[in-house]
């Protein structure tokens, strides 16, 4: 029996990615996996890989109050309850403080707090409903410590670890854990472009020709902050976010966790 057998999470950003990692390992182990992003035909395709017992697609702007109400009667309709969210969705732009525009210090704002406000709000019921249920925000690294050229970004995964605690002795009594994962560099679209699929629009602002040069620029500054000297897998993130929802981390509420292969912990002299 697998770790979530008969639970139905509710992941965002599932499409691709750090997302979609989470939705296939979550499927492995026994759960009824709702996938929602804005990037509909990749999120069909997992849809279709995972099939119909195990995962559905329901299309999610996370920053739009009413497709979240959508998507959490869809996700009733369709597997009858909700016992937990992944709160995974998330944009990441580089920029100077005194040269980020308004517009899009809002728009992450918009996604990666508002879009974590939101979707804690919207399943908090339906987790009551079923006796109870787990809520796993992705912050960052960079909640934790500062990095340039990330006012925006670190502002809002700051927000999700504050609201993450916030929540945690809020729903303690209805039986509702809520924890935030900060994960230092990934592997995924988000932080290397070169892995976006024709189409799907950049993560980050980048020249696509240039995309392999500065995805193999980005692995030797890895090599040399990363105590463990190398960027992290989505996969690797996805067996937290496991950890986070099931019964393993039974008697833990309210925590940041950090998975950064030792960054964190200081630099190296060497």
């Amino acid at each position: 029996m697998g770790k979530l057998e008969g639970r139905v999470i509710l992941v965002t950003g599932a499409a691709r990615g750090q997302g979609a990692a989470e939705a296939r390992l979550f499927a492995a182990e026994g759960a009824r996996v709702v996938l929602t992003d804005v990037l509909d035909g990749q999120g069909e395709a997992l849809a279709a890989e995972l099939g119909p017992d195990a995962a559905a697609y329901v299309h999610l702007d996370v920053g739009a109050e009413d497709d979240w109400a959508a998507a959490v009667a869809a996700a009733k309709a369709l597997f009858g309850k909700i016992d937990g969210l992944v709160n995974n969705a998330g944009v990441l732009r580089f920029n100077e403080l005194v040269n980020t525009p308004l517009e899009e210090f809002e728009t992450v704002v918009r996604v990666n707090q508002v879009g974590a406000f939101l979707g804690m709000r919207a399943v908090v019921p339906e987790l009551a409903a079923a006796g109870g249920g787990t809520i796993v925000n992705t912050a960052s690294y960079v909640a934790l410590s500062g990095m340039a050229f990330l006012t925006a970004y670190a502002a809002t995964k700051a927000a999700v670890v504050g609201m993450t605690r916030v929540a945690a002795m809020e729903l303690a009594g209805r039986g509702i854990r809520v924890n935030a994962m900060c994960p230092g560099a990934v592997d995924t679209a988000m932080t290397n472009p070169a892995l976006l699929d024709p189409g799907a629009g950049p993560a980050v602002p980048a020249d696509a020709a240039e995309a392999p040069q500065a995805a193999e620029a980005a692995d030797g500054l890895y090599r040399k902050l990363v105590p463990l000297a190398r960027i992290g897998r989505p996969e690797e993130v996805a067996r937290l976010a496991l950890f986070l929802s099931c019964d393993d981390s039974s008697y833990i509420t309210g925590q940041p966790f950090v998975i950064d292969g030792g960054w964190l912990a200081g630099v190296s002299v060497l």
